[in-house]
């Protein structure tokens, strides 16, 4: 008798885990040099360089610049300078949820702020300087040391009113103004119409940089802005805004940006 034949089983398909194959996609991508984060040493060579050094020293030329026109310039006295300067590596590339740090090797920037004397009897003498200083700078179209902030109806009405001859520019019942900005300098002062008095707040005490990574100069080394005060009777304070002079691509372009 003929023995029947058992049909054969269907073959049962392999499944392949989507996560699984994800994550080997990843795993393998992340061997790459361009998407791995920036070690210690490969920062320090790359903050170090002849390149990162010339645009160093340019982008602090500029700040200092700018900073000494109002010393130069102005009826401001200079007491005080800092500067910061941080170099950073660039973080693992983020293949699923970027923090937007993972587009460079390194990343350099530099900001400075300055502190400045001032006869807190005189601040509206000292603010329409400031403004003459900077319509000058405006007509002649000075770029690379411009005090930006030049007359304008309300810096007018900031002037009267420092003087005793209008009212706060900011309106009635409204706080003593004591800052002007534009994108790249914020100019701060103490009040001397208010009290309690607002001060403007000293930088604390000079911390070790770690050259070329990171940098960090107080000058004079033993000033403070209470000195300063002491002396001048207030203070003002000139943040120059963060400036980024160096940078590195994943894929080694320079871009210098100062």
């Amino acid at each position: 008798m003929p023995m029947s034949r058992v049909p054969a089983s269907p073959a049962v398909p392999r499944l392949r885990s989507p996560l699984l194959s994800l994550c080997l996609v990843l795993a393998l991508s992340a061997c790459s040099s361009e998407d791995r984060a920036t070690g210690p040493e490969e920062l320090r060579e790359l903050a170090g360089s002849a390149q990162a050094e010339e645009s160093r020293v340019t982008a602090e030329k500029y700040l200092r610049a700018v900073v000494h026109a109002y010393d130069r310039r102005t009826p401001l006295t200079l007491g005080l300078v800092t500067v910061e300067d941080v170099c950073a590596g660039g973080a693992a590339k983020e293949w699923l949820f970027s923090s937007g740090d993972e587009g460079h090797r390194v990343s350099c920037t530099m900001r400075a702020t300055a502190y400045y004397g001032a006869d807190p009897e005189k601040v509206g003498d000292v603010l329409d300087g400031v403004f003459t200083a900077g319509d000058r700078d405006l007509s002649a179209g000075v770029v690379t040391d411009a005090v930006p902030f030049g007359h304008d109806h309300y810096r007018r009405a900031l002037v009267d009113y420092y003087r005793g001859r209008g009212p706060n520019p900011t309106g009635p019942d409204t706080p003593e103004p004591t800052q002007i900005s534009d994108p790249s300098q914020t100019l701060s002062w103490d009040t001397v119409r208010s009290s309690p008095k607002t001060l403007v707040v000293d930088p604390g005490p000079r911390t070790e940089g770690d050259p070329p990574v990171t940098r960090r100069l107080h000058e004079p080394a033993s000033t403070t802005v209470a000195d300063i005060r002491e002396r001048y009777g207030m203070v003002f304070e000139l943040k120059l805004s963060q400036t980024e002079y160096y940078r590195v691509s994943r894929k080694g372009a320079i871009v210098r940006t100062e």
